[in-house]
């Protein structure tokens, strides 16, 4: 019966100490002028609601993607899902290819 209980506290010790800890992990969050659109729902792409939506999300993404790669873009010329992906590629960029290359990728608005 001992070595039972022994096996038992093993696993959860070691299942405590691997799992991450909300306390070790980063506080990102999103602006409060993005999330104030959380779980709404809009008409279309021409609602207004969707437009202030989309408009915040181009502003914070832009200054995101200035920050961490040094790229500054405009936000009037992508989308905020093309600078989601925009950014995500850049993530995966290898050290040598150039930011324009992903950039060309991406029709831009007039």
């Amino acid at each position: 019966m001992k070595p039972k209980w022994i096996l038992i506290l093993l696993c959860l010790s070691l299942l405590l100490g691997v799992a991450p800890s909300p306390i070790l992990a980063k506080q990102l969050t999103m602006p409060s002028e993005v999330l104030a659109y959380k779980g709404k729902t809009s008409a279309g792409f021409q609602d207004p609601a969707y437009l202030s939506y989309d408009q915040a999300l181009r502003e914070y993404l832009v200054k995101r993607i200035d920050q961490k790669f040094g790229i500054a873009l405009d936000p009037k010329k992508y989308s905020g899902f093309d600078l989601l992906e925009i950014e995500a590629l850049f993530k995966c960029k290898k050290s040598k290819e150039p930011f324009d290359m992903f950039l060309k990728m991406f029709p831009k608005r007039p």
